[in-house]
């Protein structure tokens, strides 16, 4: 596209894995992952888009192993919410530091650090030039934060979800097990669901069909791509829609 054409989005958020922030032992908080997000979010407001942005906690606390070690699945859960809350507000303070005003909401009340989740509010926060971080999942456990993405797109009218993966895109089959593995460049939701591709859980992806809600799936960790495929770059990542995509060859 050209400079002076429109954007293909206003508005759109992006999911992030807790693991995102977390070094190279997979746990924890890294500056210097932290700093990587804050600027590829500065970069993509830099193109006057609207950003929400909805985290994970995987990095400090994983509820589903602890439930399946004996802890009670609703307090493990909670303790997940809680991690959400604790990433939201460290990404928060690095995109700040770039000069952006942002918001922390949570979906778990926590009114002396975070805003309380108020949909109304959130849009007009983002109306207003503020980057939004929806924290706390959905407020109830047994709900991952790819379903809490899902539903929070859908209530702020965001025009795509990018899920941040470490990948460029879906493949016909794991591409570490199969080199020969294509990339779909398009799909549609019937097509995800028909060749059992996992792009979200169920519960989330289901979400997204039925509120005909795009999802881009892209390597975050390309310092490129984010932008590219918001100003419109098909080559980059992987969008998923109601209208049907191109089938690649399954792997020998």
């Amino acid at each position: 596209m050209t400079a002076n054409e429109p954007l293909p989005y206003e508005r759109v958020l992006l999911k992030l894995s807790g693991e995102a922030l977390a070094g190279d032992s997979g746990m924890g908080i890294d500056p210097d992952k932290t700093a990587y997000i804050a600027q590829r979010v500065h970069e993509v407001y830099e193109l006057g888009i609207q950003v929400a942005i909805v985290i994970g906690g995987g990095n400090l606390w994983r509820g589903e192993p602890a439930a399946k070690l004996g802890m009670d699945r609703s307090t493990a859960d909670h303790m997940g919410m809680i991690a959400t809350v604790m990433n939201g507000l460290a990404l928060q303070d690095a995109i700040e530091r770039l000069g952006i005003v942002t918001r922390v909401q949570t979906a778990v009340e926590m009114n002396s650090i975070a805003e309380p989740y108020i949909r109304l509010r959130a849009i007009r926060h983002l109306e207003k030039g503020r980057v939004v971080i929806l924290s706390g999942g959905i407020g109830s456990p047994y709900f991952t934060t790819d379903s809490a993405a899902a539903l929070r797109a859908s209530e702020i009218h965001a025009d795509v979800i990018v899920k941040a993966t470490k990948v460029d895109g879906v493949y016909s089959a794991d591409p570490v097990e199969h080199p020969r593995a294509s990339r779909f460049s398009r799909l549609s939701y019937q097509e995800v669901l028909d060749q059992q591709l996992r792009v979200m859980d169920t519960t989330a992806f289901t979400l997204c069909q039925e509120n005909m809600m795009p999802i881009i799936v892209l390597d975050f960790w390309n310092p490129t791509d984010l932008v590219a495929a918001l100003r419109g770059d098909v080559s980059i990542g992987t969008l998923i829609s109601e209208l049907p995509g191109r089938q690649p060859s399954l792997p020998m």
